[in-house]
């Protein structure tokens, strides 16, 4: 109202405030009141932009090709820029957020603009291009259609130190952020012109290394077959060599065993030549012994004939009666007993009853049944009959 506005600047715009031909504030981000009828605003962006291009070139063989790329660059110095290029803003327009073409002449929703008074801001997109134009046309134009093609990378290098280091950007307060281009196509026909000659350089190579490869497979195989020839030898050389190893080992064993066997044989007829020798002296030493023995023997006879003759001699004249009391007296009492009750059998025709008693009784009954311990109250008497059958040595009646 009555001329007096207020401005406030984004902190990526330049502001500057001029007054009857002198500065009086300028900076990013500036925010304050003016008098429009006697003030003069400046402002410059200084965000970086991004200038996308596409354009054709030649290359050295006269082969068109289309080069693709981009270019980032933001305004470094915006006093400088501002002295060469005319970026005030139009006194009747007030910035704001509408739908307007920005400096680029391109279309920006949602974003701050101001309606500058001139077409410099919009045109410097285009003196950028141009610039970034004579530069691909010059890189492009040294360079055949199959290295250009290939070497994007390097030309983009190339391109890039050319821009840091041009004159007009410098004098301008540009700093250039990123150069790339993204690709270099040449056209439908000569892509398919170099696909083909390409296809036939790699088919070539195919075949190459089709035929490198059968041949060391060939050289490979061959090598494996010398290889088991080669095995074969050796191990018919080992298989070889092992039999005739064994062949002498058995030879050297059979002589050895031979030799043992002799050996034996020699000790075995060295032995029973002992053995001979042995029952040589055996039999003359039985021979003589038995001799010895027969001879022992007629001495003992003669001497037994002698003892016999002498005893019989001495009971000759002795009565029947006594030779058999001697011959009693060293009897066991069993014996005794017995012999009473044979002396009592012969007479058993004689006898009517005998009595016995218990101890006597008991004592045979031992003899015959193996018991003891007869009952000793009483007298038992015996026939004839029994008494004969109690006597071991009886002999029969005579009737």
């Amino acid at each position: 109202m009555f001329g007096f506005r207020y401005i406030k600047a984004s902190p990526t715009t330049w502001i500057s405030h001029m007054k009857n031909g002198r500065v009086v504030r300028h900076g990013p981000g500036l925010a304050f009141h003016y008098y429009a009828p006697y003030s003069s605003l400046i402002a410059v962006p200084m965000e970086s932009r991004v200038v996308p291009f596409a354009f054709h070139a030649l290359t050295a063989d006269f082969q068109t090709v289309t080069v693709q790329g981009a270019l980032s660059y933001r305004i470094a110095d915006p006093e400088k820029i501002a002295s060469m290029l005319d970026f005030s803003i139009s006194p009747s327009s007030m910035p704001g957020f509408s739908e307007r073409c920005d400096q680029n002449g391109e279309k920006q929703r949602g974003v701050r603009f101001y309606e500058y008074q001139s077409d410099d801001p919009a045109n410097l997109r285009g003196r950028i291009e141009a610039i970034v134009e004579v530069l691909v046309n010059q890189a492009v134009n040294v360079e055949p259609l199959t290295r250009a093609v290939a070497a994007t990378e390097a030309i983009a290098s190339i391109i890039d130190d050319q821009l840091q280091q041009h004159s007009e950007l410098t004098a301008l307060g540009l700093e250039i952020l990123s150069f790339s281009l993204t690709a270099i196509r040449p056209t439908p026909e000569t892509a398919r012109a170099l696909e083909a000659e390409s296809r036939e350089q790699i088919l070539l190579k195919a075949d190459e290394a089709i035929y490198a490869r059968r041949n060391a497979s060939v050289a490979n195989e061959r090598a494996i077959k010398e290889s088991e020839l080669d095995t074969e030898i050796a191990l018919e050389l080992k298989q070889r060599s092992i039999r005739e190893s064994k062949l002498e080992t058995e030879v050297m064993a059979a002589r050895k065993h031979a030799q043992v066997e002799a050996e034996k044989m020699e000790q075995i007829i060295a032995l029973e030549d002992r053995r001979q020798e042995l029952v040589t002296l055996e039999t003359e030493n039985s021979r003589k012994s038995s001799e010895e023995h027969i001879k022992q023997m007629k001495a003992q006879a003669e001497i037994d004939v002698y003892r016999l003759q002498a005893t019989f001699a001495a009971f000759a004249g002795l009565d029947a009666n006594v030779v058999q009391a001697l011959a009693l007296s060293g009897m066991d009492p069993a014996q005794l007993m017995a012999r009473a009750f044979d002396h009592l059998a012969e007479n058993a025709d004689k006898i009517g009853q005998f009595n016995i008693g218990p101890d006597l009784l008991d004592s045979l009954l031992g003899r015959v049944t193996g018991k003891t311990g007869a009952e000793k109250n009483g007298q038992v008497t015996l026939n004839a009959d029994v008494l004969k059958s109690l006597t071991p040595g009886a002999r029969p009646a005579q009737h």
